[in-house]
């Protein structure tokens, strides 16, 4: 069998205008006080991918455009929707009563493992990412519906933050689509 790699030309892609008017998965991302370009233009990247509805970018998270954030974004900052919030509580507090259903993304008691979680396809839902050292702020977890940890089995404690919104973001999407 041949595996010829596709030209740019031959993957179909949409055209941001196409993106904007695409339907959207139904879900967020939250990013709460996230310290590097580079893993929330890989973020925004990934959001593309899978026509997630809108980022929220939370504290300290820098807002594009960015010329850092460029660099692993490659133009889906300016596909995907985002908008600044100061406070991550304020932000989970607005999602849940628009209706949306809020995980933290992180090990807590009682964390729902990712390959565990069940979801509603008639449900929205949200996903809180927090920072690379201290991850999600306490007082944004007790305004959560909830937490899901990845499960996770060699001798580290934790993932790059860009690299779990991936798993997550990708997991979600398969579990809703």
């Amino acid at each position: 069998m041949e595996h010829r790699k596709l030209k740019i030309t031959e993957l179909n892609r949409i055209s941001t205008e196409e993106f904007k008017e695409a339907e959207k998965m139904p879900l967020v991302v939250v990013l709460d006080n996230i310290r590097s370009l580079h893993n929330i233009g890989s973020v925004f990247r990934t959001s593309d991918a899978f026509r997630i509805a809108c980022i929220y970018l939370c504290g300290i998270t820098a807002v594009p455009p960015h010329p850092e954030m460029h660099k692993t974004a490659l133009g889906a900052e300016f596909t995907v929707d985002w908008k600044y919030v100061d406070n991550a509580v304020e932000t989970v507090d607005n999602l849940r009563q628009a209706g949306y259903t809020v995980y933290a993304v992180e090990q807590a008691e009682g964390s729902v493992m990712l390959d565990q979680l069940a979801l509603d396809r008639t449900r929205k839902y949200a996903v809180v990412l927090g920072n690379e050292v201290k991850g999600v702020q306490q007082e944004v977890i007790d305004h959560c519906d909830g937490c899901i940890e990845i499960p996770q089995y060699g001798t580290k404690h934790s993932l790059n933050v860009s690299v779990t919104a991936g798993i997550v973001i990708w997991d979600l999407f398969n579990k809703l689509k």
